[in-house]
């Protein structure tokens, strides 16, 4: 049988460097990979930004156009409720205007049956008045 077999420096150094020079052509391996991929990875990167600023944009105009139908209508429900007052405000001023009319035509029609009442008042008032001096008249003379 034969014995174990001590290794030397040599052959310890040989295995060292056979490993390193395995070690780095791996690593010259995989890095030829990374670098075959690396320019896949990089237009991939490049589409998904591109992508991406292509969503954003999408969404900002439609921002913007929600905006401006949002400001189109709060103006058209502004010039609708500016309309409904500026109608509310004729109707209101035309009522006091007919209230005016009306109420100027019942003063006078009360002012014409107040005369009339001070007239018959004043006509009754003179006819007490006549009747006591024409029976006063009537007592002295007997």
């Amino acid at each position: 049988m034969a014995g174990f077999k001590e290794q030397t420096f040599a052959d310890r150094a040989a295995a060292g460097a056979k490993g390193r020079l395995a070690e780095i052509e791996r690593a010259k391996a995989k890095l030829a990979a990374l670098q075959a991929t690396a320019e896949q990875r990089k237009s991939e990167r490049l589409a998904i930004a591109a992508a991406r600023e292509e969503r954003q944009r999408t969404k900002e105009e439609a921002r913007l156009a929600e905006e401006a139908r949002l400001k189109a209508e709060a103006d058209t429900r502004e010039a609708a409720r500016l309309e409904a007052e500026r109608q509310a405000e004729e109707e209101r001023l035309k009522r006091e205007a007919e209230e005016r009319e009306l109420r100027a035509q019942i003063d006078a029609e009360e002012f014409t049956k107040m005369e009339a009442l001070k007239a018959e008042q004043k006509a009754a008032r003179d006819e007490r008045y006549a009747a006591r001096k024409a029976a006063k008249k009537a007592r002295r003379k007997g």
